[in-house]
């Protein structure tokens, strides 16, 4: 036998409500509801049930709570509350509800007695930034005439950089931002040149030039910066036979070392693979 609710019956109520919030968990992210349960109207199923309503408009109803207890359940009695509640709000009137995507039973019932869905609630949880490490790299020239790499270093960027003479190498310190142009405007002069970078500590590439030409660039990971067509992906691999030509280096190490992968821990840590790459071109990292 299904009756309107009491002033007497608000303890009863305030279980039921107290009940349902133990055994529906709301969303993490949320704040716990207030204990203090104050619906427009409440019907009560004995001491069995209790659905709770709250008018929100000229027609509108809101459901704020349909509830049976474990042991009165199977028996239709939250098919009866609805029905209850459809002859109290009368005709013309609707009802409305929430129900969480994981209260499948909840749900199941809902679409037996003829609700629909007209809305959904959707979330996006907001993750902390996570600092990167920074780019790092340099410009690695062919040419032992640190002097000569040096003077036309610095008439590309416009000031002196750093410049470390290496075994038939010249390695030139620059911003990441810089290594690219850096490289290829030297191999105007130089004939060969590389940039080598490790970046965001995740990746690791090179772009080598031969006499103002990209002849080949590797990214460790091809696609860490952004979804690529598939040959921009096989693009962004290296090609040993081009290496070797260039820098005398070994194809087969090259072949080993220089690998790609669809994410940085299916490689080596990016640091490593950093120096092993410049110990395979001959260059200091």
């Amino acid at each position: 036998m299904i009756r309107v609710a009491t002033e007497a019956d608000s303890k009863l109520v305030q279980e039921h409500w107290l009940a349902f919030n133990d055994e529906v968990h709301d969303a993490p992210w949320r704040d716990s509801d207030v204990d203090d349960f104050a619906p427009e109207v409440s019907l009560l199923a004995g001491d069995d049930g209790v659905i709770a309503l709250t008018k929100r408009g000229t027609r509108v109803w809101f459901v704020d709570v349909l509830y049976v207890r474990p042991e009165a359940r199977d028996r239709g009695i939250g098919a009866e509350l609805v029905r209850a509640a459809e002859e109290h709000v009368g005709p013309d009137a609707v009802l409305e509800l929430e129900v969480l995507e994981s209260n499948t039973g909840a749900r199941r019932l809902y679409d037996r007695l003829g609700f629909r869905t007209v809305d959904r609630t959707l979330y996006l949880e907001v993750k902390p930034a996570t600092a990167k490490a920074p780019t790092i790299g340099a410009v690695h020239v062919q040419n032992d005439d640190a002097d000569k790499v040096q003077r036309d270093a610095t008439k590309v960027l416009r000031r002196e950089p750093e410049v470390t003479a290496g075994d038939g190498w010249t390695r030139v310190d620059a911003q990441p931002d810089e290594l690219r142009n850096l490289a290829r405007e030297l191999s105007f002069t130089a004939g060969v040149s590389v940039a080598l970078s490790l970046e965001d500590g995740a990746v690791v590439r090179y772009v080598l030039f031969d006499r103002g030409s990209m002849v080949d660039e590797y990214l460790s990971v091809p696609e860490y910066f952004g979804e690529l067509p598939p040959g921009d992906v096989m693009a962004l691999g290296a090609n040993p036979t081009v290496v070797a030509r260039l820098t005398n280096a070994d194809p087969a190490r090259v072949r080993a070392v220089a690998r790609t992968a669809s994410s940085p821990s299916e490689l080596p840590p990016a640091d490593e693979l950093y120096g092993q790459i410049a110990e395979v071109l001959g260059v200091q990292p």
